[in-house]
């Protein structure tokens, strides 16, 4: 009985550490354009950097099968949209001022940050 329990508690911690401690490393734009793999409940990369007062594109690659998935929000720049499965998807953004703006599914499973500097 004590094992069973010792489990859950690793489990609780690994899902606790998964959905809310884990934070990915970022990425900055170089040519334009970047990649984010949406896979294995994250976006991959989950921190992206790009440059203030220029306009950017982010393709979004969706191979993980979770409804969750399916939908994309950047709120503060009013950006929804569906990420098909198997299927790249751009999304423009406009040239920004120096900021942080969350990205994420409807159900804020999958987190991400885009950090303009």
């Amino acid at each position: 009985m004590l094992w069973v329990n010792i489990a859950g508690m690793g489990v609780i911690a690994l899902i606790i550490w998964w959905f809310w401690l884990y934070k990915s490393s970022s990425v900055e734009m170089s040519d334009g354009v970047i990649e984010v793999l949406v896979k294995d409940g994250a976006y991959q990369p989950a921190v992206i950097k790009l440059p203030a007062n220029q306009a950017s594109m982010i393709t979004f690659f969706r191979t993980d099968s979770s409804p969750c998935s399916e939908s994309l929000h950047i709120p503060d720049l009013g950006v929804a949209a569906t990420l098909r499965l198997n299927k790249k998807v751009d999304i423009s953004l406009p040239a920004m001022q120096p900021g942080r703006h969350a990205f994420h599914c409807q159900m804020k499973m999958y987190t991400g940050e885009l950090i303009v500097e």
